[in-house]
Order: structure tokens, then sequence, then C-alpha cells
């Protein structure tokens, strides 16, 4: 037993991970009665990402910014300037394609009971409202702005304690980052769970009937995935980018996609950020800001399925509307985190731009809701897996201008 432990410690994560994912598949097309309790390995996977998630990005950051140094220089305007561009551009990308490849929908209830926001105003306010959240309470419900606020506030006010202190939350930090370490080895036996919750539950069957629509929603994700991301990096580290968009899709993405949450995705690429050598004082940061404001896969839901209600009811749409609906989906993609129910539930706000009856948009969040097992797995693949793309992106420019060889192969 020792040596078949010590042999599958040898094997990498994403190898292990592609094993627990081929196994998960297997049993649950032939023998999906049996595999059924093996579910519980992927709701305590990502019970316990997102349990350490918070408590990780508390410490981490309160003791970075404790500990950091007058005069060392962070990269956070250029990784919230990517954020901001990157969200923006897959909005408007998604607006085009929806142009070029309309789609017409079959309305579908399912999304009774569920509360929209009643705009942009309410959306923005809700996220404010987050930043002064109790400190307890945004732990608890894993409210990363709040988080971010108070580590923030903490750690300046951290700044002139003893050295002793500063070591204890250091040592907090480290800690919390060991159990990490500990809860991302169960990876391979997590996916294996929630790809037979996946398929045992769900099925393929009822995803069929808006197949083009889905064509079209996980294209664009893919396209801003593959073309549209790699050119943003290309203009910050003027080298092949796609080594490095490749590893971020295969070490963050893959988990992403499973998990469904990135909030549970924190602690993983936290990892990967680390793995890349990346400055720590900017990723403890850049990375849970991500988690809540870099949101292209959001932009993309909220403008394809705001578009298929407008050509389902065959509203024309003239150019300035479409870019306004580009520049409206990427902030209502910002503050989706604030919204309970995610980016499902901007649709009605974008609608509104249309004169969409709201009863009508809730329809579509009802489609939405069918398609949502792999819509909401393909987004979150792509807003969490950018959040490390560009962090990277804007560490390795600081490196190019300092005459820093990257080598992005020998980082991983």
């Amino acid at each position: 037993m020792k040596n078949l432990l010590k042999k599958w410690n040898q094997i990498s994560l994403v190898k292990q991970i592609a094993i627990g994912l081929i196994i998960g598949i297997i049993l649950a097309v032939v023998v999906p009665a049996a595999a059924k309790p093996l579910v519980i390995f992927g709701s305590l996977f990502v019970g316990a990402l997102k349990a350490v998630a918070p408590v990780l990005v508390l410490f981490l950051v309160m003791a970075a910014i404790a500990q950091h140094k007058s005069g060392h220089e962070t990269n956070m305007k250029s990784i919230i300037g990517l954020y901001l561009i990157g969200t923006f551009l897959a909005g408007l990308i998604a607006v085009i394609v929806s142009f070029m490849f309309p789609v017409g929908l079959s309305l579908a209830k399912g999304a009774e009971g569920v509360t929209a926001p009643g705009g942009v105003v309410e959306v923005l306010k809700a996220l404010l409202m987050n930043v002064v959240d109790n400190p307890v309470k945004a732990v608890y419900n894993a409210n990363y702005i709040g988080i971010l606020t108070w580590a923030i506030v903490l750690g300046f006010a951290l700044r002139n304690v003893p050295d002793t202190t500063k070591t204890v939350i250091t040592n907090f930090s480290d800690a919390v980052s060991k159990v990490v370490t500990w809860v991302i080895k169960f990876a391979p036996l997590g996916i294996m769970g929630l790809v037979i919750e996946s398929i045992t539950t769900n099925g393929l069957e009822s995803l069929l009937s808006y197949g083009k629509l889905l064509v079209v929603l996980i294209g664009c994700m893919l396209f801003v995935a593959l073309v549209v991301n790699p050119i943003i990096v290309y203009t910050q580290i003027r080298q092949n980018p796609y080594p490095l968009v490749f590893m971020c899709l295969k070490e963050s993405g893959i988990t992403a996609f499973f998990t469904r949450s990135s909030a549970a995705n924190i602690p993983v690429n936290m990892k990967l950020a680390e793995k890349l050598q990346l400055d720590k004082d900017t990723y403890s940061v850049s990375i849970p800001l991500g988690a809540t404001i870099n949101m292209a896969g959001a932009a993309v839901t909220i403008s394809v399925l705001t578009l298929a209600a407008v050509h389902t009811l065959g509203i024309t749409v003239d150019i300035p509307t479409a870019i306004i609906l580009s520049v409206l989906s990427a902030v209502c993609a910002c503050g989706a985190s604030g919204v309970a129910g995610g980016s499902l539930l901007l649709i009605p706000l974008a609608a509104s731009l249309f004169g969409i009856p709201n009863d009508v948009a809730m329809q579509i969040v009802g489609v939405g809701f069918i398609i949502g097992v792999l819509q909401d797995s393909f987004e979150t693949a792509l807003n969490s897996s950018t959040d490390v793309l560009f962090t990277a992106a804007a560490e390795f420019k600081k490196w190019r201008k300092e005459g820093k060889k990257i080598e992005i192969r020998k980082a991983a």
C-alpha cells in the first residue's frame, strides 16, 4: 500500500484529476446506482475548499500587507485594468456573435419565486454594502469584498506592531496555506464525485433542445479564453502567450469547471500563483478580488441570453444600443457576486434595456437554469482561470521591463 501511495504521489495533480475524471465518467455511465453514494466525495471537496478559502484570504492578505516593505511596488492597478478590459471585451464578443448567429428560444418556467435586482444602482449598492459588512459575517458568508476590505484595513493597522506579532500572523497564514495543500490533494476524489453527480443527476437530455444556444454561449467563452485573452496577455509579455494560457486553463480551469464556484477555486489559484513564483503581496489580493470582479464568463452569459430574448421577441437593436449592452453586461458581471443567484439573475436588468417585461425576462432565467449544468461550468472555468492569467501577465510584464527572462514552462 505504501508503494502504491508513493507512486500515486509521484504523478502530477493534473494527471491525478484526469484519472479521477475518467473513473467518474465510467462509473456514472456503467453503474450509476452503485456510483451514486460516491457523490459525497464531490460535496466534501467543494465544502472543504469553500470553508478554507475565506480564512485563507483573510490571513494571507492581512499578513502580506502587515509585512509589506515600503517601496515594494505591486501590480494591482495593471491587474484591475486587465480585469475590466477582459470583462468588457467578453461582453462585446458575445454581442457580436449573437448578431452573427441569432438564437430564438422556447421560453421556460423554472425561475418562480426568484427576485432579480431592479437596476444597476441596486447591483452597485449591494456591492458597496458588502464592503462595510461585519467581518465575522463576511467570513461566514464568504463575502470576499468584505473579507478583502477588513484584511486590508487590519493589515495597515498592524504595520507598526512588533515583529513578533507580525510573525504570529504570518505563521497563521502559512498554517492555513498548508491546510489548503492538504485539501487540494483530495481533488481527484472530489472531481470523481462531482462528475458522477453531474451525469447521474442532470443527464444531457434536457440540454438537447437548447443545443444552438449552448453552441453560441460556449463558443463565445472558448473564443474569449483561446483568442481574446491570449491577445491581451501578449500585449503585456510580448511573447507566445499560449503556454501560460494553457497552464491556467489546465491547472485552474479544470477544477473550476467541476466545482462551479470561483470562491472554491481561490485556494487552487493561490497555489498556482505560488507555483508560477508570482509576488505574494500581489496575488494574495488580486486572486480573491478577481473572484469578485473579473467576470468575463458572466458578461458572456448576460449578453447572449439577453440577445436571445431580443431575437425571440423580434426586437430590432441598433449598434449604439448593442454597445451599451456590452458596457452594461460588464458592469453587471462585476457586481454579480453581490447578488444571490449570480449572472443569471442579472439578465432581467440587461433585458430592461430593450423594454422586455420582467415576467418574460424571468422565463429566460428559467432557460438559464436548465442549461446551467454546462453554462455555469464553462463560465466559472473562464472566470477563475483568468484571475491567475491576468495576475501572471501583469507580473511578467514587470519582469520584462526589469530585464528578467520569462520562462513559463520552467516556472511551472
